[in-house]
């Protein structure tokens, strides 16, 4: 199997020799190199061509945030994890908002971290339903326009067809394909589908990002959790 090409984005030296050691021992992870500031991404990326990227968020030049940003917005970019000490940071739901496929603390034992690398390199999210969910509700809480944000992402979501409005919904409830499949009377290819269509109109990199405008829209009230991940 080819292994995972990760790349390690940290300012801080000790942080990514430790990284390197834990996620460099599972034998499906290439440690394919490090950068010590965000503004060192996009050469990195270029010379390694990793598959996902581990962002620290906070660094003194360039910050987490605009690299992802700016990766991001490149054709066939690798997928970004954000590496933060806090669980609920207006920066962290704005690097999921760019695109990032999801978040770990730096204190998140090395096991979860190597599983986190591992599912978003497979295409899956990283977030449950509720971690989401206690995010987003935590900056909402602190938004300085919340009106003007439920009517950009209920004009957004207008622009679906009832079909994939429906498909958005259930994503941002965090159900996977074959629970939106049962529950919308659908095969999960056609499923696979409407995501992908959901993707495209929006402009969108991954569910994440779909979850995240429906809870803005105000979609989810009274729709349950979901039992599965974001993915």
């Amino acid at each position: 199997m080819t292994p995972i090409r990760l790349l390690l984005v940290d300012d801080d030296p000790l942080v990514r020799a430790g990284l390197s050691f834990m996620l460099g021992g599972a034998g499906d992870i290439e440690i394919v190199g490090e950068a010590a500031d965000g503004g060192e991404v996009p050469a990195s990326v270029d010379r390694t061509h990793p598959d996902v990227v581990l962002m620290d968020i906070r660094m003194p030049v360039v910050d987490g945030l605009t690299a992802t940003e700016e990766l991001r917005r490149r054709p066939g970019a690798p997928e970004v994890i954000v590496l933060t000490t806090f669980h609920a940071d207006e920066q962290v739901l704005r690097a999921l908002r760019v695109g990032a496929a999801g978040f770990v603390l730096k204190d998140t034992p090395p096991a979860q971290i190597v599983e986190a690398v591992r599912r978003v390199a497979a295409g899956e999210p990283v977030l449950s339903p509720s971690v989401t969910r206690q995010l987003m509700t935590h900056v909402a809480e602190a938004s300085a326009d919340p009106r003007g944000r439920t009517a950009t992402a209920t004009r957004r979501i207008g622009q679906l067809a009832e079909r994939e409005r429906e498909v958005a919904v259930a994503v941002g409830r965090g159900q996977s394909n074959a629970e939106i499949a049962a529950a919308l009377y659908m095969s999960v290819p056609t499923v696979k589908t409407h995501v992908s269509r959901v993707l495209a109109k929006l402009g969108f990199n991954n569910r994440v990002q779909i979850a995240l405008l429906v809870h803005d829209a105000g979609l989810l009230d009274g729709g349950g959790d979901g039992a599965g991940d974001v993915g």
